[in-house]
């Protein structure tokens, strides 16, 4: 349905230039959003790809160790939508201390979206619901590291901002000024919590996603934080246990559809459009990652079956192995405190690995302080972000 402007302009000044800022009405949309046929059946697709993909907490061996790869994965696609050139084999060389292969902020950046969904868990489950407070605090750890730290962690921006165009007054899209915006987040806020009508828990993600990047409240890091959203929604409503659903590979694959139906909301108001396609998203990304899931599970499974062919090692291989499900990307400092064993055994175990069953990959290349993958996990995890 095509409504209209969803919103008033306002005259704003950006770089010494007038130029008419946006301020959205406060959700929920006017008129009320129209569930037809088409629009309900890919809602209906979309929920029980996320029944499916909840079940996974409770059907892996070990959710936490899938959930420790795949939240990595997401913040690294996140962050590179907004520029970074890091990898999900960078991130984890970083977290081990060691030396990643692009720019120490890229990968700081990464790193810190990762602490910002930890935290945001964290919280959610103290019973902390999605607010101000809250979303300033994983703005403050998502900024805090990296070039973040000049872009005012934690703090809405005092300057008026425009996206695309190189001048305000040509701009794709201008924000509301810095004056709108504690007014525009409050009726955010009141919206994601329910006080004035109850909204259902996919669409309310679908829509508060939308309204945070239109009111785009922080100098930087409003993308990433705009897109942590909408997990955090899932889970403080139930849908999810874990943070399991990450769009960032999808509305990558589909940037331009990505912007287009976003500034269609603004323009003529058309919601339904915008839904259909995060539905669609949904669908498709809930569904790959139970793929993921259960291809890493079988990959564990098949290569540990392959252990008792090392004979008095395969104890010791397996526990490594573990390690290395856990974090695919180890040194033998860190496999040794992972499972107690000595450093001895876990580079004869970690040796076999290599040389005898091709399971596991030497990375550096030197004789000491060896960093050791486990390449066809990581494979895995990184198919469908080609």
């Amino acid at each position: 349905m095509q409504r209209g402007l969803t919103g008033s302009f306002t005259p704003s000044i950006a770089g010494g230039v007038p130029c008419q800022a946006f301020v959205p009405t406060p959700l929920p949309p006017v008129p009320p959003l129209e569930f037809g046929d088409k629009l309900q059946a890919r809602i209906n697709d979309a929920l029980l790809a996320l029944g499916r993909l909840d079940a996974i907490s409770t059907l892996l061996p070990d959710a936490k160790l899938f959930l420790y790869s795949y939240v990595r994965k997401e913040a690294v696609m996140s962050s590179q939508i907004e520029g970074t050139q890091s990898s999900l084999s960078d991130l984890m060389l970083y977290e081990m201390e060691g030396l990643p292969g692009v720019p120490m902020d890229d990968v700081q950046e990464v790193s810190c979206y990762v602490k910002a969904l930890d935290l945001g868990m964290q919280r959610i489950r103290e019973g902390q619901p999605i607010s101000y407070r809250l979303l300033c605090e994983l703005h403050a750890a998502l900024m805090t590291s990296g070039r973040g730290i000049q872009r005012g962690p934690g703090e809405f921006r005092r300057t008026q901002v425009w996206i695309g165009g190189h001048r305000a007054d040509e701009a794709t899209f201008v924000p509301p000024p810095p004056t709108h915006i504690a007014d525009c987040f409050a009726a955010l806020e009141r919206f994601i919590n329910d006080a004035d009508t109850t909204t259902a828990p996919v669409i309310k993600a679908a829509l508060a996603h939308v309204q945070f990047e239109t009111i785009h409240p922080y100098l930087d890091g409003n993308g990433r934080l705009g897109r942590l959203l909408i997990p955090l929604i899932l889970v403080e409503a139930g849908v999810l246990q874990e943070p399991l659903l990450y769009l960032s590979v999808f509305f990558k694959r589909h940037r331009q559809t990505y912007y287009e139906r976003l500034q269609q909301v603004r323009t003529v108001g058309d919601w339904e459009a915008w839904l259909l396609f995060f539905v669609d998203a949904i669908a498709a990304t809930a569904s790959q990652a139970v793929s993921a899931a259960q291809q890493l599970s079988a990959l564990h499974a098949a290569d540990k079956a392959r252990l008792p062919a090392l004979g008095r090692l395969a104890g010791s291989a397996t526990q490594v192995l573990d390690a290395l499900v856990a974090r695919p990307i180890a040194n033998v400092n860190a496999i040794t405190q992972a499972t107690g064993l000595t450093p001895a055994t876990v580079g004869k175990a970690l040796d076999a690995l290599e040389h005898t069953l091709g399971i596991v990959r030497e990375l550096t290349g030197n004789r000491r302080n060896r960093v050791f993958a486990y390449s066809a996990y990581i494979a895995l995890l990184n198919q469908e972000t080609d």
